[in-house]
């Protein structure tokens, strides 16, 4: 059974990927900033991780967000289960262990 979904469905998944990708972008804007800010004022290596940090973890949550879209539009077109989303669970683990490392680096 391959039908399109209700629209509204399928609006509403694609809000919710461009909700991910708002936070992804946030993610990657943060990490560019920390590295403006380390180099300006010579901050130390810790710091300069962490901006890699948050800008690979924007990138991962950037990709994982995107194949999530596209399993829901599969899984409503085919009158499946929707799928798990992964999101929380890596923005979740990579900001709890990034703000270790930044408060790490700041504090310590």
């Amino acid at each position: 059974m391959d039908d399109e979904p209700d629209y509204r469905y399928s609006l509403a998944n694609e809000r919710t990927y461009l909700a991910w990708v708002r936070t992804a972008l946030a993610l990657i804007a943060g990490g560019i900033a920390i590295r403006i800010f380390v180099s300006d004022v010579g901050g130390s290596r810790v710091l300069s991780a962490a901006a890699v940090g948050f800008t690979v973890l924007g990138g991962v949550l950037t990709v994982t967000s995107f194949r999530h879209w596209q399993d829901v539009q599969q899984a409503m077109r085919e009158g499946r289960v929707l799928p798990t989303q992964r999101g929380p669970l890596i923005l979740t683990v990579g900001m709890v262990f990034l703000a270790l490392v930044v408060t790490i680096a700041v504090f310590v």
